[in-house]
């Protein structure tokens, strides 16, 4: 089987705190599922994050630069993030895929949203990328931070996928991974397993994952 090529990891630059708010808030709508309203927002959201340190900017320029229409996008959307498990926007899939374990992860995020003040969405897991990003940029601290650190080789494997596709929606994952902090030694090594093997999956005597994939734009995921 051959090897499969990962990307480099991106070297982080220096934020501060506003300066992330802004990044991960504009980064979780637009990696939200795209609506006429967040559409209508390009020009705003460029201005937002034309201030940020240039590589982070350039990053959402280079994303909200795409000439496509709204239903050009959406269908983008769906047949990148709901047809594709290897781009999945919910965190826990990479760390426990298909696997009873899974169902512990997600409580934890429900845990540290609640911890924050938070309810969870009801029409989303609440491992939903977009939205550990949106509690990032609303209360940033040491939960925030500690639920994207646990999960940040799933995110740079979201990242990877993004550019293999290639999808637009890289350069958003780009401009988040720019904002967090290095990858250490054991995140590249979990990185690398993932890479390679993929998610664990605990398929014996079941029918069907776990934990779907839920999707207001009720599109199949493929097993």
């Amino acid at each position: 089987m051959a090897r499969r090529e990962s990307l480099p990891f991106l070297h982080p630059v220096r934020v501060d705190t506003e300066q992330r708010t802004v990044a991960h808030m504009a980064a979780a709508l637009l990696l939200d599922y795209p609506t006429p309203a967040t559409h209508e927002q390009g020009d705003l959201l460029r201005t937002a994050t034309a201030s940020l340190p240039r590589p982070v900017s350039e990053a959402f320029g280079r994303f909200l630069d795409e000439p496509w229409t709204l239903a050009e996008q959406q269908a983008h959307y769906v047949s990148t993030f709901d047809l594709k498990r290897r781009c999945a926007l919910y965190l826990t899939y990479y760390s426990s895929g298909d696997t009873r374990r899974r169902g512990m992860a997600l409580v934890t995020f429900v845990e540290a949203y609640r911890a924050c003040g938070w309810e969870p969405r009801e029409d989303e897991l609440p491992d939903y990328l977009p939205t550990a990003l949106e509690l990032s940029a609303r209360d940033p601290g040491p939960i925030a931070d500690a639920l994207l650190g646990t999960h940040r080789d799933g995110i740079e494997v979201l990242r990877s996928a993004l550019h293999s596709v290639p999808s637009p929606y890289a350069h958003l994952l780009d401009a988040v991974c720019l904002t967090l902090p290095a990858v250490d030694a054991a995140t590249a090594e979990r990185f690398s397993a993932l890479v390679q093997a993929g998610p664990p999956s605990e398929m014996v005597g079941l029918s069907a994952p776990l934990l779907p994939f839920p999707t207001v734009r009720d599109a199949e995921v493929p097993a």
